[in-house]
Order: structure tokens, then C-alpha cells, then sequence
């Protein structure tokens, strides 16, 4: 996936959204990767990708570079596009792929609050969005794009039509009763799977030096770093520490952390941590509070 610089919309209205999924289908007969499922959002885009050549950064790095150069040229605009390079994880399709695929579509009716079940009448909105592979697996859509590999159906049934039946029925499920995020098994920043495959690939990584794993290493201590600071504040009965402890010490993002914690807008938390740090300076029990969870965090990454 990857977000619109400064989280601006990358696509401005259809004919953007139909520019770009072209283009994935020029990705796909030019990398020759597999396209298993898609979401296309306002700011950002979702794409379930099998690389049979093992090419995943020159295609996706090229449907990036090609449709920011298509978008400038039809806007008459510059610059970048895109927040960067686009972010990827490793999943195991045989014991995720399927839960994967159900989460991505449903991006257009999430609700903010993770887990719960879903507004029973945004069913509707979900079925006629056009802009994703849901109508595909569905069964909804007369014609699917020829560049969309629909070889996952069979995770819900060995026969088309059953497996559309039962992939609708799944999916009214989330409205019915919510389910967990499967990134909230992803292991290391990387790794949607089992301990077998999470294995292997700590064994790759090990002693590369390509800018692929320097990433890679750098999200596994991110993750291990904000797990050791929720551990430290588990305690902790002052709400407004353990916020400013995730963003400050361990580096979430406030708009992560402000959806844990109820908040409609990032700011909220923004301001919070500000206040806090204020009332710190006036107060040396609240000042040593925060003074020692640093040192905490600072004593285990030694």
C-alpha cells in the first residue's frame, strides 16, 4: 500500500481511478506479478500482490512512478505523488489470505473503532464500490478486469458460485459481529504468518545490507520498541502518560494511538501531550514519571 503525500487524494475524481487501474494491468503483463485482490481509497490504495519472479520493488516502484507521471501530465501539475516508497508486508496466503482479502475490501465502510462490527447499512455502499475487487469475489460484477487473478475464491469454496456465496457470507459477518485486524498478528513489522515462515525469513535477513532488509530490520525494532513501552505503562493508571509514553518514547503515530483511545483527529492526541509536558514543568512528581519511563526504555535498548 502506499498513502498521497502529506495524505492528499491520489485520485481526483474516476478517470484517475480507471488511469491507474489501467496501469496495474501494464504492471501485471510487464513484471509479470499476480494481482489477487485491490482497494482504491481517496489518499491511498491497497494491493494483494504474488510475485512469481520475486520483482516486487522494480513493479511496484514502476505503477508508482508511472501513474504519478500520468497524474502530473493530465493535472498539470509536479512533483511527488506519493508518501514515499510504498509499504509492503510478507503473508503466508494458505492461513491469511483469505482473512487479507476480506479486510482490504472492506477499507470503504470500516468503522474507526478496531474490531467492532460494522454499520449494518453501509452493506449496501460496500456492494456498489466500484473501486475495489469486492464486486469480483462477490459475484456482483458482470465482467471482472482481465488483469485480476480470482484464484483465492477457492478459499471459500471449490466451485465459483458456491465460494461467491460463501465469501458474501463471510463478509456479513464483519456487520454482524466485527473481527480482528490480521495485521494485529503481523510479526515484526513484516510478517503475516506462521512461525515457520517468520523464521526463514529472520534466517535471509541476517547479514544483508540491501536497502530492502535495512528497512525491514529497522520496522522489527520499531515494533519491539513499542511493545517494551506498552509493557512499561501497562500499569499505569494516568491515561494521558501512557498516550504521550506510545507516541513520545516509543514512536506510534498519533492517529494510531488516537484511534485506541477514542479520539476523532490526531490533534487531539497533539494536544494532550502538549498540556502534559506543560503540567510536567510545574510538577517534579509528574516530571520524574516521565523522566523514568525514558530511561526505562533507554536501559533495555542497551
Amino acid at each position: 500500500m502506499a498513502r498521497g503525500n502529506e495524505r492528499r487524494a491520489i485520485y481526483r475524481g474516476d478517470r484517475d481511478r480507471e488511469m491507474f487501474l489501467a496501469t496495474v494491468g501494464e504492471m501485471v503483463e510487464r513484471f509479470g506479478v499476480r494481482v489477487m485482490a485491490y482497494c482504491l481509497m481517496p489518499n491511498h490504495y491497497h494491493l494483494v500482490l504474488a510475485t512469481p519472479r520475486g520483482n516486487l520493488s522494480a513493479a511496484a516502484g514502476w505503477l508508482q512512478l508511472t501513474y504519478t507521471t500520468r497524474f502530473n501530465g493530465w493535472h498539470r501539475r509536479s512533483g511527488h505523488l506519493f508518501q514515499g516508497r510504498f509499504k509492503a508486508q510478507l503473508v503466508e496466503a494458505d492461513e491469511y489470505g483469505r482473512w487479507l482479502v476480506e479486510y482490504a475490501h472492506l477499507n470503504p465502510v470500516r468503522s474507526r473503532r478496531q474490531g467492532a462490527p460494522l454499520a449494518a447499512e453501509r452493506m449496501t455502499e460496500l456492494d456498489g464500490y466500484e473501486w475495489s475487487s469486492h464486486r469480483d469475489y462477490a459475484g456482483l460484477r458482470e465482467k471482472p478486469a482481465a488483469w485480476l487473478a480470482l484464484d483465492w475464491l477457492a478459499y471459500w469454496g471449490a466451485e465459483r458460485a458456491v465460494a461467491q456465496a460463501a465469501y458474501r457470507a463471510e463478509i456479513a459477518r464483519w456487520f454482524e459481529q466485527g473481527k480482528e485486524s490480521p495485521w494485529d498478528r503481523l510479526r515484526g513489522g513484516l510478517v503475516l504468518g506462521g512461525e515457520q515462515l517468520w523464521a526463514k525469513v529472520r534466517g535471509q535477513l541476517t547479514g544483508k545490507a540491501g536497502l530492502d532488509e535495512a528497512r525491514w530490520t529497522l520496522a522489527q525494532s520499531a515494533e519491539q520498541l513499542q511493545a517494551r513501552v506498552r509493557e512499561l505503562v501497562a500499569g499505569e493508571a494516568d491515561a494521558r502518560v501512557v498516550i504521550w509514553a506510545r507516541v513520545k518514547v516509543g514512536g506510534e503515530r498519533p492517529s494510531a494511538v488516537a484511534r485506541d483511545c477514542g479520539y476523532k483527529e490526531p490533534s487531539g492526541v497533539n494536544k494532550l501531550m502538549q498540556r502534559l509536558e506543560q503540567e510536567s514543568r510545574r510538577n517534579p512528581d509528574l516530571a520524574q514519571r516521565l523522566t523514568t519511563l525514558k530511561a526505562a526504555v533507554s536501559h533495555a535498548a542497551t
